[in-house]
């Protein structure tokens, strides 16, 4: 058996300058039989975002996290409704589109949500196989299975819901040579390019509404085949004030992840239910995105004007976390500096850090992470983590 990524590639060829080696490191990927899936997905194709300006949010990307502008659609190319923006940093793909026309759709998706994901992308082996199982298994389909063409060949694409107004779109490219789909035209950009911050996209967290969680877990597993990496409740993932519940699932390689929170009963209100109030609704609220080299990437997006969440002195000079985390790749000394998080399981350790949310409303906001070995998600950071989100939120009003 021969795994593939998609593009029917194989898995010992690079993809986007990044290896098997370095995917295995950087995401935790797993062998995985595909021909006895019934939902094949290989890989994530693309995380889409609506904002408010297309043009600007592409211009940060670029300046703020590192990444290569590699094509464009607009009304240069006669798409008149909306700009759209292709980024790239090793295998992840944004896209950043903007409405233009007074009358485009993304004018009102902005105003009830503000910047967000719109639609996480999947790269699957099989367009209409996917989509007779998703149908079968009872899933709106938003887009029926249909090719797009052009000079550099044809794309099969459909689209799927999910939770809130997110949709997955289902993307087959392997017949398409071009830079992104049919209407794109190759565009760089005269932002200087500096060293790749991040190589993959890790994993892409949604919050859902009270009492959902379980109904999406189910739909994940039915519709696409997805297996459960693991559950947070009670006291894992709560602190004195605010609490949520975690379940994450995965497709059969654990190149795509999807933790999915809801909010719990607590004190007072919880980051979930700040997100679920500010985004209206159900949505994607984090993405981790991989890196080698964590403390040089925190450096970088820091110079560049990216804020990151604090965390106090105890918590580096806690004698358990020291005991508890062994040596590592980074002195505890480095991390302390730059305030990154670290955490052991049974696989391996972690170094991870979260930035404050990067739009007005407190709602998307990015985590970095370095893996070496685990395939956790700094379960013994939780508490820390949302002490320091909760320190936001207090000084928001929103606690």
């Amino acid at each position: 058996m021969t795994e593939t990524l998609g593009h029917d590639r194989p898995l010992d060829r690079p993809i986007d300058d990044v290896s098997l080696d370095q995917l295995r490191q950087l995401v935790g990927l797993v062998e995985h039989d595909e021909s006895k899936d019934p939902f094949p997905v290989r890989a994530m194709d693309a995380i889409v975002f609506v904002a408010g300006n297309a043009t600007q949010t592409a211009w940060f990307y670029q300046v703020a996290f590192g990444m290569r502008l590699v094509a464009y659609s607009g009304p240069e190319t006669g798409n008149r409704d909306h700009k759209s923006f292709v980024l790239k940093s090793g295998s992840a793909r944004f896209v950043i589109n903007g409405g233009v026309a007074p009358d485009s759709p993304l004018h009102d998706h902005h105003r009830k949500h503000g910047d967000g994901v719109v639609d996480l992308a999947l790269e699957v082996a099989d367009v209409d196989r996917c989509v007779e199982h998703a149908r079968a298994q009872g899933a709106t389909i938003l887009e029926e299975p249909h090719d797009v063409s052009d000079e550099h060949g044809t794309v099969r694409r459909a689209a799927i819901a999910t939770y809130g107004e997110t949709r997955h779109s289902l993307v087959d490219r392997s017949r398409y040579q071009g830079p992104y789909l049919p209407g794109y035209v190759e565009k760089t950009s005269t932002v200087p390019a500096g060293k790749r911050l991040f190589q993959a996209v890790d994993h892409c967290v949604g919050n859902v509404e009270l009492g959902r969680m379980d109904h999406w877990v189910d739909f994940y597993n039915r519709v696409m085949g997805f297996v459960n990496m693991a559950e947070f409740i009670g006291d894992d993932i709560a602190t004195d004030y605010s609490a949520l519940m975690s379940k994450v699932v995965s497709n059969g390689n654990h190149r795509v992840k999807f933790p999915l929170n809801e909010p719990a009963i607590a004190k007072k209100k919880s980051q979930i239910d700040e997100y679920l109030e500010f985004y209206d609704g159900a949505g994607c609220q984090h993405i981790a995105l991989a890196t080698g080299d964590i403390v040089a990437t925190v450096v970088a997006m820091r110079e560049a004007g990216v804020e990151f969440l604090d965390t106090p002195d105890s918590y580096y000079d806690d004698p358990e976390l020291r005991a508890r985390i062994g040596e590592v790749r980074v002195p505890i000394e480095v991390l302390k500096e730059h305030r990154i998080l670290v955490d052991r399981d049974e696989d391996g350790y972690l170094l991870q850090i979260f930035t404050k949310p990067i739009g007005d409303r407190p709602t998307v906001f990015y985590e970095l992470i370095e893996r070496h070995g685990s395939l956790g998600f700094g379960k013994g950071n939780f508490k820390a983590l949302f002490e320091a989100i909760e320190r936001e939120q207090d000084r928001r009003g929103n606690l």
